[in-house]
């Protein structure tokens, strides 16, 4: 395996920013599995825990120079980050339906397909003009089709779902606190949202200075977007 030395902008994007989402989804991930560990909880935990896996791997690959590793391991990288939103689908069904309704057969057929969605982003990785390429500093380069593919799949299955549930929930809600409270959800979840997005972009644009800005904005917009929708859920909602 050969490795190279990284560029200073690119170790503190990966290892410092990047870190310290990592450290702060894993912290929240404990929160809500340190107050229960029925399924609901279980279930809300992994969005976090799946972003952590991504962010895992993504420290593993940063330092490789072995372009067929890169490729996986930013593929890898993708598939659990954009993954963690069928969670919050699977989430809100719950909270909109009780486990009664959505059991547990549904949620894994939930997940399943989308999974499946998402996880045929490979077919596209490795063909040329189709899918991934790297750039000098070994950052990936998203081509136009792999753009739209994950834009379509995280968007259908994963963003549009999650507001339309979101806002569905929140006018079931007859307390005021608690319906504040789920706005605070919804904005953190927006949060994410337009981090994404911007990523997408980024990642198709390959142009340095996108990179840095979405970089830095991203950092803010996860860590707030992921602790409004840990607070917006509160210990109160049952």
């Amino acid at each position: 395996m050969v490795l190279y030395q990284l560029e200073p902008t690119r170790i503190i994007t990966i290892y410092g920013a990047q870190g310290i989402l990592f450290a702060f989804f894993i912290f929240l991930a404990y929160k809500i599995l340190k107050r229960d560990r029925k399924r609901l909880n279980i279930i809300f935990s992994l969005f976090y825990l799946s972003v952590v896996v991504g962010l895992f791997i993504n420290f593993i690959y940063a330092p490789i120079a072995d372009a067929n590793i890169v490729l996986i391991l930013n593929f890898l990288t993708n598939f659990f980050i954009y993954f963690a939103v069928v969670f919050l689908v699977v989430f809100e069904l719950i909270l909109l339906k009780s486990e009664k309704v959505i059991t547990f057969p549904k949620q894994l057929l939930i997940i399943l397909i989308y999974g499946i969605g998402l996880f045929c982003m490979i077919l596209f990785v490795f063909v040329p003009g189709w899918g991934v390429t790297l750039n000098p500093t070994w950052a990936p380069i998203w081509s136009i089709p792999f753009f739209i593919y994950v834009m379509l799949v995280v968007t259908l299955g994963g963003i549009i779902p999650t507001l339309y549930f979101a806002l569905q929930i929140s006018k079931k809600f007859e307390d005021e606190i608690l319906k504040k409270r789920w706005k605070f959800f919804i904005i953190g979840v927006c949060a994410l949202f337009i981090f994404m997005y911007g990523i997408f972009i980024s990642n198709m644009l390959d142009i340095s200075t996108v990179r840095i800005a979405m970089g830095a904005l991203g950092l803010i917009l996860a860590i707030i977007g992921g602790y409004l929708i840990y607070y917006g859920v509160g210990k109160s909602i049952e």
